[in-house]
């Protein structure tokens, strides 16, 4: 597909059928992920795929719980079983739905990559220039094939657990978990907040007369409360 078209369209996918990823994909959605930039083309990142052998099935079975007890708070504290949470057809009723789902069925998601960082230096805010974008490519190389995935952070509830069952060195972060899979939905236009909420010109908080979205783009009402 245009390359455009997959930046705009490329969704987070949590629903997956039970099809594996054949290893040629990951071959490529991962040689995508590694074409990546960062900080002086250090490279410090790696990548660990778990799909279905028995030290993937505990990692899965580990992160897994630990995702259940992350969205039980977070339904609670944001309170998605009230007001338009309470409606079936909402945005919001909706989205709880589709993580429910998630988390409930995540020892079952065809594969499971842990995003890593090598340590080289006392931590900084930059570190993660060095990592995100590998993230990036490798979702949007997953929506060019034909697959989908999600990155979270529910890594770090099991944190220690996972760093004993896949020896990983102490010098080394697990940054985020992305799960990978063919969607059981679709991919499609996003819904993000308008164009000038979020581009500005030469002042902060007034938009250049050019940043316009464009026909026919619809909106989430996800976010912060906007100003009136």
């Amino acid at each position: 597909m245009p390359l455009y078209e997959g930046l705009i369209s490329t969704r987070a996918i949590r629903r997956y059928t039970g099809e594996p990823v054949p290893d040629d994909v990951l071959r490529d959605i991962l040689f995508a992920a590694t074409r990546a930039p960062s900080g002086s083309n250090r490279q410090p990142f790696r990548f660990i795929v778990l799909t279905d052998g028995a030290v993937a099935a505990e990692a899965k079975r580990m992160i897994g719980a630990g995702a259940r007890k992350f969205w039980e708070a977070k339904r609670l504290a944001d309170g998605y079983g009230k007001g338009s949470g309470t409606r079936v057809d909402s945005p919001k009723s909706r989205l709880a739905r589709t993580m429910q789902h998630y988390v409930d069925t995540y020892e079952s998601v065809p594969v499971v990559i842990l995003a890593c960082f090598i340590r080289y230096r006392e931590a900084a805010h930059t570190d993660g220039g060095s990592v995100f974008p590998a993230c990036q490519n490798l979702l949007l190389a997953a929506r060019a094939l034909g697959y989908g995935g999600v990155m979270t952070s529910w890594q770090y509830a099991v944190d220690a657990e996972l760093r004993t069952l896949l020896a990983i060195p102490d010098e080394v972060e697990i940054v985020s978990t992305i799960t990978i899979g063919r969607p059981a939905g679709r991919h499609g236009p996003v819904r993000r907040r308008p164009l000038p909420e979020l581009v500005y010109g030469e002042r902060w908080g007034e938009a250049p007369v050019w940043a316009v979205d464009p026909p026919g783009v619809t909106h989430t009402a996800a976010g912060p409360p906007r100003d009136t």
